[in-house]
């Protein structure tokens, strides 16, 4: 239902020519470049911390790695002391190598070698 009081009259606008708010513009520059510049803020910020926690979790693992391998040089620093005793040489060359000690006829003095008259070992 139309109403007789409202007249449909056609517009001719089309010789105005709206322009171009330069200030407006600007200012919608500003905040775009505000915005971007908190934004890679802010990113640059997550990548910082999620590198440093990264970083804390391999140092934490190396450092259970040196603390394993420390462990593991005192066990094999403790068996090298234990086969190198003496007592325990003899034990072995004794009961696996069937050594015995040299009876003096086998000994070779340093004043026989020097002078050259150690006589070889009879078979």
């Amino acid at each position: 239902m139309r109403s007789p009081y409202a007249v449909h009259k056609p517009v001719e606008n089309a010789y105005l020519v709206r322009e171009r708010e330069s200030r407006r513009l600007r200012e919608l520059a500003a905040v775009a470049a505000t915005v971007i510049l908190l934004g890679a803020a802010f990113l640059a910020y997550t990548w910082i911390h999620t590198e440093i926690t990264r970083i804390g979790y391999d140092v934490n693992q190396l450092e259970g790695q040196l603390h394993e391998l420390q462990q593991q040089e005192r066990l094999l620093r403790l068996e090298i002391s234990q086969k190198t005793q003496p007592r325990i040489i003899e034990q072995r060359a004794r009961s696996e190598l069937d050594m015995r000690p040299p009876t003096v006829l086998q000994t070779v003095f340093w004043h026989e070698v020097a002078d050259g008259t150690a006589q070889p070992d009879p078979p």
